[in-house]
């Protein structure tokens, strides 16, 4: 009983990780329809922004987090609006190329600029210690991660759902010509839309430090498992990624307690199962 809490503590951690790196790509894979392999970058750069802005800047880690996500959403505005604007109306492979070329690109510039060995971020001391749950002890850093994972797919659902900006990208992404002439800006859903994930993606990144090492290849040694997460979940889907990254990040921590020895075997096995059960999306009709 004991295995299976800590199996089910840890899995949730690592999923809502998962997940708040995924949201935001599968927003722009299934509302944008723009298919961003650059999106693992983007958390590279969140986490690279907050480790040096604490360790190298002295600053504190309550103001750095927030400088480091808001630093990550205008890199991404600002790729989105000179750049990747131009290839919404290009065929996928394009898309492909060029944002895998753009990862490679921000590899070689974070290996240049901070060096191969894995960036840390220092704790403060409030997020350093152990909360004790009766069978274990847990890092007060993953009761963070949980929190935040969960007030992400609140918000996110929202937005979508409830707000003006939810029904703009909404019939932005149905008819955008129809939906310009109606005077929704459409540009300014598509650039905010992007940066917003590319922003979480940052959040991701720093949020996910412990168990996803910040590292220069980064960008593409978690792209797979963000893409599983949003391709299980169905695209454009919150409550799906939400319930994909879970599943998986449980999946794949009870194989590291199990059955270590066998990798990543298992969580890629759930993905073969899930996909060939729900190809659409575990929680799409």
């Amino acid at each position: 009983m004991i295995l299976f809490s800590n199996i089910l503590v840890d899995g949730l951690a690592y999923g809502m990780v998962l997940f708040v790196i995924a949201v935001g790509l599968s927003v722009t894979l299934g509302l944008m329809r723009f298919v961003n392999l650059s999106h693992g970058a983007f958390a590279m750069v969140g986490g690279y922004c907050a480790a040096l802005l604490v360790r190298e800047a002295q600053w504190s880690f309550w103001l750095a987090v927030p400088a480091a996500v808001v630093t990550t959403g205008l890199f991404g505005a600002t790729l989105e609006s000179l750049v990747l604007r131009h290839l919404y109306q290009r065929k996928e492979l394009e898309q492909v190329l060029f944002t895998i070329g753009l990862s490679f690109v921000l590899i070689a510039f974070t290996n240049a600029l901070a060096g191969p060995q894995v960036q840390l971020i220092p704790l403060p001391a409030a997020l350093a210690g152990s909360v004790d749950l009766g069978f274990r002890t847990l890092p007060v850093q993953r009761l963070l991660v949980i929190g935040v994972g969960l007030a992400v797919a609140g918000l996110a659902a929202w937005t979508v759902a409830r707000t003006r900006f939810g029904v703009w990208l909404r019939a932005a992404v149905d008819h955008s010509a129809t939906a310009s002439t109606l005077g929704i800006p459409i540009r300014t859903v598509q650039c905010v839309t992007f940066a917003a994930g590319a922003a979480l993606a940052g959040l991701g990144g720093i949020l996910g430090a412990e168990l996803m090492p910040l590292e220069p290849y980064y960008a593409l040694k978690y792209l797979v498992l963000v893409l599983v997460v949003v391709a299980v979940g169905g695209m454009g889907s919150t409550a799906g990624s939400l319930a994909a990254a879970v599943l998986l990040g449980v999946i794949e921590t009870a194989s590291k307690y199990l059955a270590s020895d066998w990798g990543s075997l298992f969580f890629f096995l759930a993905m073969a199962v899930l996909l060939a059960w729900r190809p659409q999306g575990l929680l799409k009709r």
